[in-house]
């Protein structure tokens, strides 16, 4: 069995080259995409600092379905177009949202969320879901995060069998 450490380095480039190493030990051998989903949403909150959330939001027809998460409860259902995640989703882009109050049709579910993280799951051209990131901090994610989490979450995508 994997067994994730915590990462110390400062380099953001290490810090995502290590992450996509320990996610690779927890997914090796393992295609369900729950489980993949759960382990990495825990491996990538246990690891960022200033997150309250990190998890999957996955597509069901017109509507993004919460999914394995870390963090506070959150809304169970986004319909595509709507918030940040519903942006995403329906854009097939990722959004970097400095803060949160002045992205048009937020959606709220933790008043305390300022800055967001979406990149969305895409297989085969077609948008499986999305990967987000919440943070009680202003402009908390950059471009260096932007690129390491869409590495990661490309490499969730091919490890992982769809739903």
């Amino acid at each position: 069995m994997f067994e994730a450490a915590p990462i110390r380095v400062a380099d953001p480039s290490e810090f995502y080259e290590e992450l996509a190493r320990q996610l690779t030990g927890l997914l090796a051998g393992e295609r369900d995409v729950i489980a993949n989903a759960a382990n990495t949403a825990s491996l990538i909150f246990n690891n960022m600092a200033e997150l309250n959330w990190a998890g999957f939001y996955f597509l069901r027809g017109d509507v993004l379905v919460l999914g394995p998460f870390q963090g506070k409860p959150a809304c169970v259902r986004i319909p595509l177009g709507r918030g940040v995640c519903g942006a995403a989703a329906a854009k097939r882009q990722t959004l970097r949202v400095a803060d949160v109050q002045f992205f048009p049709d937020h959606i709220a579910c933790d008043s305390a969320s300022r800055s967001e993280l979406v990149i969305p799951l895409i297989r085969d051209g077609a948008v499986l879901g999305v990967l987000d990131l919440d943070s009680p901090c202003l402009d908390r994610f950059t471009a260096h995060d932007q690129a390491g989490l869409e590495g990661i979450a490309a490499q969730f995508v091919t490890a992982s069998d769809p739903l």
